[in-house]
């Protein structure tokens, strides 16, 4: 059996008995929508920091039509009023449990910017208005639904609890925090995408199994007392202390079981004459990670132990291969968090059921014409795949949707294609995007399924493509050519970003690309230009760019087009030094490009950059007898100085640009030259200094209104003289690719 295959497929389950309701036009958001579908109570109650949009890209939407299509009777509490108790009880007691999570977005992202400073919108809610869900949504939530009916299982996940399943660092408080399920009080924690684990626990706890015994299933974390009965362990606890603490056990139990030599003698055998080879029958070996666990170093010695904690970090992230990964065991006071190993990813059959499901692909109705910026962004847009192989230590999609790319059927994403054609008002002809996490990794997967189900790598492409990556773009080619070709669709563009080092590897793909799918400028994400910072984001060199960028000049010439790149590039990424910021905005200056809005790095929970960021060691590396200190840019006025660097075209920045140059040594960047970052300071700007009498650091803080980017990831790029492309801030999973 194919090692990356589960066992029972998700669609084959028994359907619960209230399939006979049939499918809800909109799943249920109030009593009287209950009535009028002729429920008297729901089995299961979805919790949900966004607004209600039965739409495949929304997470709420696809788990409530999943839970649905096994037979259960799905509501939707969406945005709750988390004061009381009184929003989380107007559906009544759920049957079979709660299933909250903070949206589609991390809520603490959702509500701070970089800088910790408090968004007022909010993409996900009606009217892009801010304050509509709590800081750290998932515990609050949990809370309510605890206080409502206490006694009704509660099953949290989404990208929030997802990134928290262990001990890890919390940006906003500056401090490690315990596992969210402890705080959440939740009975089981999913991880990932949940539909293959949710709909297990669905159906257990239908069959009437206790929650607190439900400890097994994949893609999983509970609490525990201690480790799962027959599991064998490694001590990882301590840098230097990797070792067995639980012999496998014998499959035939005591040795001496059997018939003794006197009863063989009783019985006239001569067991000499008798001698023969006996027959050995052995159960199957049990593979290295099969039934086996790590066990990390506690939560009270990560939180003050940043060695610890980078070496509990190295330890997940390679850990996560649905197809060798053992499970995690970590102790928080006198209980343990004990996390399943992964589960297995979609088959392209599942994915194209779960896409295929009766969407109503708008907002609900409840929400009248009020506009819901997220929706808008994506209503025309096709998800064709998940997952990303590229590893990129500041993004969360690796961590949260795994490298193993599960793409959907060519019918499956077609058919999605006339949907939206039929079915989306106002539409225009235009499908705004045909991607995912990553815009051409559709159908690219190991060539070596050994290999596949074995590796431990953090990315397949960094530092070099992996030799058994097939970088064979001919499926989304046809894709492509397919999809121009569906009735009333004038134009297919490419939204989601692409990953230009696999692309020049198959120059066919770049040349449809350039041909046909760009609307004038197209997304690409360096990150940086330096050695230095690129080592520790898990990122190509430039060489990789300077090679896209010439087949794409050339395929647009070809084409009878003038179109160009835009590349986004973050500041304050750990590993970045002032020089490295002064040597990236000369090149910037060199190419005219000029930063609209920039992204500070976001340190999200559990991504490996933030592990860099809170120990300033390099956790890409082993731990042990690991020497390196990375420079870890810190503080808001370092922070602050490396986005001015970034917009080195901003006048507001200059006065704390000049200051670092002087500081560094380099004050001959610093004039009217060519080969200049700033101007020198202005008659004007000294006057103005010397009324205020403050320091430039305090002018440049008040200098300009900061971009709030909404932690989408992508920096707004402008390059000189030409217009910035309209709708290319599209969101990201916590961090650009």
């Amino acid at each position: 059996m194919n090692a990356l295959k589960a066992e029972r497929a998700l669609f084959s389950y028994p359907k619960y008995w209230a399939e006979c309701y049939g499918n809800a036009p909109f799943l249920p958001t109030t009593r009287q929508e209950m009535d009028e579908l002729g429920w008297d109570s729901c089995d299961i109650v979805l919790v949900t920091g966004d607004a209600y949009v039965d739409h495949p890209s929304f997470g709420m939407a696809v788990i409530g039509r999943v839970l649905e299509a096994q037979g259960f009777r799905v509501g939707i509490i969406a945005q709750p009023d988390w004061s009381n108790k009184d929003a989380f009880m107007s559906l009544g007691k759920p049957n079979l449990f709660f299933g909250v999570t903070a949206g589609n977005m991390d809520s603490m992202i959702n509500r701070y910017t970089a800088e910790k400073r408090m968004r007022h919108d909010d993409a996900y809610t009606p009217g892009n208005v801010g304050g509509k869900r709590p800081d750290r949504a998932v515990v609050v939530y949990s809370q309510r639904c605890r206080e409502a009916y206490k006694d009704v299982p509660l099953v949290i996940g989404g990208i929030e609890a997802s990134l928290r399943r262990i001990a890890h660092y919390d940006y906003w408080q500056e401090k490690v925090r315990r596992s969210i399920i402890f705080d959440a009080k939740a009975d089981i924690l999913i991880y990932g995408n949940a539909e293959r684990p949710l709909v297990e626990v669905a159906h257990r706890i239908a069959a009437g199994e206790d929650v607190s015994q439900i400890q097994n299933i994949r893609g999983t974390a509970v609490i525990r007392k201690e480790p799962l009965e027959g599991w064998r362990g490694s001590d990882s606890t301590a840098i230097d202390k990797v070792g067995k603490i639980d012999p496998i056990p014998n499959p035939y139990g005591a040795d001496d079981v059997g018939c003794s030599k006197s009863e063989f003698a009783k019985a006239g055998i001569d067991l000499k004459a008798e001698e023969a080879k006996p027959i050995v029958v052995q159960p199957p070996k049990l593979k290295p990670w099969e039934k086996a666990y790590v066990k990390l170093p506690a939560f009270e010695q990560v939180s003050v132990n940043k060695p610890l904690y980078a070496h509990a970090s190295r330890i997940l992230h390679q850990e996560t291969n649905p197809g060798c990964a053992r499970a995690l065991y970590q102790r928080h006071g006198d209980r343990y968090v004990w996390v399943n190993p992964p589960a297995f990813p979609l088959e392209t059959e599942e994915m194209d059921m779960v896409f295929g499901l009766p969407y109503q692909r708008v907002p609900h109705p409840k929400y009248g014409n009020e506009k819901i910026p997220a929706y808008d962004m994506i209503k025309t847009s096709v998800n064709i795949m998940r997952g990303c192989f590229g590893g990129c230590s500041f993004c969360s999609i690796t961590e949260h949707e795994g490298r193993i790319i599960q793409s959907r059927s060519e019918e499956s994403i077609l058919d999605e294609i006339e949907q939206i054609r039929d079915k989306v008002p106002g539409f225009t002809g235009v499908i705004s995007d045909l991607g995912g996490p990553t815009a051409n990794m559709y159908k690219l997967r190991c060539k070596s399924k050994k290999a596949e189900s074995t590796c431990r790598r953090l990315s397949c492409v960094f530092p070099d493509i992996c030799k058994h990556m097939d970088t064979d773009h001919t499926p989304t080619i046809n894709l492509y050519r397919k999809a121009r070709d569906v009735k009333g669709i004038k134009k297919i563009l490419i939204a989601s970003g692409v990953r230009y080092d696999l692309a020049i590897e198959d120059p066919r793909y770049v040349k449809e690309l350039v041909s046909h799918h760009v609307g004038g400028y197209l997304k690409i994400a360096p990150e940086h230009t330096e050695s230095g910072p690129l080592s520790k984001m898990m990122k190509p060199g430039m060489g990789a760019y300077d090679k896209f960028k010439e087949l794409f000049d050339k395929y647009s010439k070809e084409a009878g087009k003038k179109q160009y790149l835009i590349p986004y590039f973050i500041s304050a990424h750990p590993g970045t030094t002032d020089e490295d910021m002064v040597n990236m905005a000369l090149w910037l200056k060199a190419h005219d490009f000029k930063l609209d809005q920039v992204q500070n790095f976001y340190p999200s929970p559990m991504a490996n950059a933030t592990t860099i960021y809170h120990t300033e060691m390099n956790s890409l590396r082993n731990i042990k007898n690991n020497k390196e200190v990375v420079s870890v840019p810190k503080g808001a006025r370092q922070r602050r100085l490396h986005k001015a660097i970034l917009r080195y075209h901003d006048p507001a920045g200059w006065p704390m640009i000049r200051e670092a140059l002087r500081n560094m040594g380099k004050a001959n960047l610093i004039g009217g030259g060519p080969n200049c970052l700033v101007p020198d300071e202005t008659r004007q700007e000294k006057a103005q200094r010397g009324k205020k009498g403050s320091g430039s650091g305090q002018q440049a803080r008040k200098g300009g209104k900061p971009a709030l980017t909404r932690h989408t990831g992508f920096s707004q790029f402008k390059k000189a003289n030409t217009k910035p492309r309209v709708g290319a801030n599209k969101k990201r999973a916590n961090q650009p690719k």
